[in-house]
């Protein structure tokens, strides 16, 4: 008994030395850290210095601390309640879904509704120049029988836009115009982040298993809604793709079962240069059909970012998708997230029309079949 005791403690004065040791490890590894940190912010405000007048970068570091520190959670802590808020009913606008298509017969003869969702740099419906060009392209390279269904607000769930929200439309219509008039560079910077940061804060409530469904579910209904005004009713053998660029994809990915219930029709999607969780149930989907650039680091981290899509975690939504054989993968050499080198620059436009209107041929032609 007496050994016994004797071995026991033994083992704890080895573990209690293991965790000094590694507290010790963690300690020496944070200082080395804060030095090198310490050492480098020195370097970089020598090198701001030598480039901006001290003015500008005061003016640049108090607005960075007031971007991170209070607007961005701001803007992450009112998209929860807003979305609370119209999910109650405290908002008008939610609509009824069983109230979502007229009773009347399609005012169209059109099978397939294509509904483009784009990235997080979008800031109202009209869409930017470059992407209203891809779109124009797109459009004219359709089957006649399908529509285009674009200018929808993917990253707000209101039937309006974030500059007439009345809650925050004091605020964006001032960022916006921040973003566009204010002579300082700086300050426009830092208004388009925040824009694309209150975006990046609905991709990710997308993915996330708590609040995302609510959000899919609510963009799911406006979106229906819009289909239901283009012509689209349930059960007449019409089908939808839903195309997303970037965090539109995941958007799509969040409200495709969703949409597929809703219309009762087959929905697929189709996303290029996608950043996406995989999260949710995708193996009812028609067809998933991801169309990459070879040299694009922001579709490669979501890859990372997002673990469901490990090959390590077989149980996973998007791996059982994978199994399911329902997703396809194209590649685009030499493409990348966007610039000169991306989907909607002139170099790789016309590539990234042929894949999609190749993916949506190529299942309609699998169902003729």
């Amino acid at each position: 008994m007496q050994k016994r005791s004797q071995a026991s403690y033994a083992a704890i004065q080895a573990q209690q030395h293991g965790l000094r040791s590694r507290l010790g490890f963690v300690v020496l590894v944070l200082a080395v850290g804060l030095g090198v940190s310490w050492f480098g912010v020195g370097h970089v405000l020598l090198a701001l210095r030598s480039i901006f007048d001290w003015t500008d970068i005061n003016l640049l570091l108090r607005w960075s601390g007031l971007l991170l520190l209070v607007l961005i959670p701001t803007a992450g802590i009112y998209s929860l309640v807003t979305q609370f808020a119209f999910w109650e009913g405290w908002l008008d606008g939610l609509p009824d879904p069983t109230a979502l298509f007229p009773d009347s017969p399609p005012v169209s003869e059109h099978r397939c509704f294509v509904v483009y969702l784009d990235g997080i740099h979008q800031l109202e419906r009209d869409h930017p120049p470059r992407v209203s060009a891809f779109l124009g392209l797109l459009d004219q390279q359709l089957n006649p029988a399908t529509r285009l269904v674009k200018g929808l607000e993917a990253y707000t769930v209101l039937p309006v836009a974030l500059a007439q929200d009345i809650g925050s439309a004091w605020f964006w219509r001032r960022l916006f115009a921040l973003q566009e008039d204010h002579p300082n560079g700086w300050i426009q910077l830092i208004a388009a982040v925040l824009v694309q940061a209150n975006n990046v804060i609905k991709v990710g409530i997308s993915s996330d298993h708590r609040y995302g469904p609510i959000m899919n579910y609510e963009l799911s209904l406006k979106i229906a809604l819009r289909l239901g005004e283009v012509g689209f009713r349930p059960d007449q053998g019409q089908r939808v793709v839903l195309v997303g660029y970037s965090g539109g994809a995941e958007m799509a990915m969040g409200v495709a079962d969703y949409l597929r219930r809703i219309c009762r029709a087959p929905v697929s999607i189709v996303s290029f240069c996608g950043v996406f969780s995989g999260n949710q149930l995708l193996n009812q989907l028609s067809k998933i059909t991801m169309i990459i650039g070879s040299r694009d680091p922001v579709a490669a981290f979501g890859r990372i970012a997002y673990p469901g899509r490990s090959p390590l975690l077989p149980l996973s939504n998007w791996n059982r998708a994978l199994k399911h054989s329902c997703i396809e993968r194209r590649e685009i050499k030499g493409m990348n997230h966007n610039g000169l080198q991306g989907p909607f620059a002139e170099l790789h436009r016309q590539a990234v029309v042929d894949q999609i209107v190749q993916a949506i041929e190529s299942e309609d032609a699998g169902a003729l079949g």
